[in-house]
């Protein structure tokens, strides 16, 4: 059985998660974490500090051993805000693959909250209605909106724990002035947040991330009003005055459900600002590291829960690493429940990028189901991987989204349009071929120094230009958009290609005279004749 590894390289820690895949499910083998404190200085000068990079990368070379040692067959790095807004995140890159041989990936906030979606939604009880994700990290703060399992709205804030304390909590205890003017940040970025996401009364909402560990062990210490012997800061957030019997009660029911109450966050917040570091480290649940970024994070989830008008929180120990393997396992296993999660909702953002740029999928359709046809036809000739068929039906159904820029030279805009846009399901490298193999299909031919082959490995160059061939040929199948859709046929020899078509009640001359167009670049890449007669 296969065995995965998912690295997620965070603003404010590096985690490890390792799994191997049994009966069709992950079963965890082993993780591991290090707080590097990655954004700690790009949110204050744009750029990561050398002894960030260096405390960063020691945690890489740990995970790395880790990873040798069970085996892993396949691994994915990736790196969230810190990375996001770095200046010099480039030379870290390069960096981590000199010394790692792992290629890091920068994922976007909407990216980024929709693999904790995954994460989340797979192995956490009860989530299966209307729920409210919050992932709290360093650098950014993802608030997804889920009905059903299906993300409705996803929205990334600048409001992560180590950013935050960077920008106005640089003293200790924490400023006045510094907190008055983080809460009006904090409220500017929610009022952009209410624009994209109304939950109403979300019955469910469940955060994410070190922040909420922190204040949901927090609050359950503080919930027993101390023990005899507790530190005095412990004590200090345990008191909250003289607790009504409904306060009491709401306590009990709460820690029963595994909630934090949204007053209770409020409270805590409150005290944790007064506090000074010493005080804050011997709270329980919060711990030296946590301590230095704790009142932003309490702060901002107090402002998100009183924004939206929720009753509390559900800690879960899930996120973003679980959402990378779960992708990891819905992408190689055919039977696995996920995977036909995940091609759903792959094919669902595709369709409505489509629309967002005045595609409609109808009229689209006819070229990704001969594109589909002829993948899986002439498979023997072009020996693409498999995934190439999920790029090559994209590319298919999003090739004309240009015109929503220019008509003229469109194809240039569908290229830029395709690898700028947040598609979900596919990464970054997935969506530059994508938006390679849907650039060449007027007068150019792929050549190596084109902008559209730039960031794609060269040993990828040759299988995109046959992968262009295979879309030339199902748009040369659909040149009259008013005919019904030609049925053809494909038979493959080892120096020649015979399409049959069998043309509809408005024939198929010109489908005809496109497709033998085509007969020379075909030639030039299969290294075979292609015949097109009518049946």
């Amino acid at each position: 059985m296969p065995t995965f590894a998912a690295i997620d390289i965070g603003s404010n820690s590096c985690r490890l998660k390792i799994a191997r895949v049994h009966a069709h499910r992950l079963k965890t083998l082993a993780e591991d974490r290090e707080v590097t404190r990655l954004g700690g200085s790009v949110f204050d000068t744009g750029l990561i500090s050398p002894e960030a990079m260096a405390a960063t990368l020691r945690a890489l070379k740990r995970f790395q051993r880790s990873v040798q040692s069970h085996g892993v067959d396949r691994i994915r790095v990736v790196a969230t805000a810190a990375m996001r807004d770095a200046r010099n995140s480039a030379a870290f890159q390069a960096w981590v693959k000199a010394e790692t041989g792992w290629n890091m990936e920068i994922i976007s906030g909407l990216e980024e909250g929709r693999l904790i979606h995954i994460g989340v939604m797979g192995a956490e009880p009860g989530a299966g209605g209307r729920v409210l994700l919050l992932d709290l990290g360093g650098g950014s703060c993802e608030v997804t909106f889920s009905e059903h399992k299906r993300i409705k709205e996803t929205v990334s804030l600048p409001l992560g724990a180590v950013r935050l304390t960077e920008q106005f909590l640089s003293d200790d205890p924490a400023p006045r002035d510094g907190l008055t003017r983080m809460r009006q940040l904090i409220a500017r970025e929610l009022r952009r947040a209410h624009r994209k996401i109304q939950p109403g009364r979300a019955p469910l909402v469940i955060a994410t991330s070190g922040t909420a560990a922190a204040l949901s062990a927090a609050y359950a210490q503080g919930a027993k009003n101390g023990k005899p012997g507790a530190k005095k800061s412990a004590k200090l957030v345990a008191r909250s005055g003289a607790k009504s019997g409904s306060d009491r009660a709401e306590d009990r029911a709460a820690i029963l459900a595994g909630m934090v109450p949204a007053r209770a966050v409020r409270k805590l917040a409150g005290k944790l600002a007064k506090m000074s570091l010493p005080e804050r480290e011997a709270v329980p649940g919060i711990g030296p590291r946590r301590a230095e970024i704790i009142v932003a994070g309490a702060e901002v989830y107090a402002e998100i829960l009183e924004s939206f008008g929720l009753k509390g929180f559900r800690y879960s120990p899930l996120g973003l690493r679980d959402g990378i393997l779960a992708q990891m396992l819905a992408e190689q296993d055919a039977r696995a429940k996920a995977h036909r999660e995940f091609e759903h909702e792959r094919w669902e953002s595709v369709l409505s990028t489509a629309r967002r740029y005045g595609v409609d999928p109808r009229q689209a359709e006819p070229v990704r189901a001969h594109t589909v046809q002829l993948f899986r036809e002439l498979k023997s000739m072009h020996a693409l991987q498999p995934e190439y068929e999920s790029w090559l039906a994209a590319a298919a159904m999003l090739r004309d989204t240009g015109k929503f820029i220019n008509h003229q030279g469109h194809h240039r805009h569908t290229q830029y349009i395709i690898s700028s846009s947040e598609i979900y399901g596919y990464t970054q490298l997935q969506r530059t071929l994508v938006s390679a193999i849907a650039r060449y299909l007027g007068k150019s031919r792929p050549q190596p120094g084109d902008r559209a082959l730039r960031n794609i490995p060269a040993d990828e160059h040759k299988n995109v230009q046959r992968a262009v061939v295979l879309l030339r040929l199902a748009v040369a199948l659909n040149q009259d958009r008013a005919s019904d859709v030609l049925r053809v046929s494909t038979r493959v020899y080892p120096k020649r290609v015979y399409l049959e078509l069998r043309p509809g009640r408005t024939g198929a001359e010109l489908e005809l005279w496109s497709l033998r167009k085509e007969a020379g670049y075909f030639r030039e890449v299969f290294g075979r004749e292609l015949f097109v007669t009518l049946a």
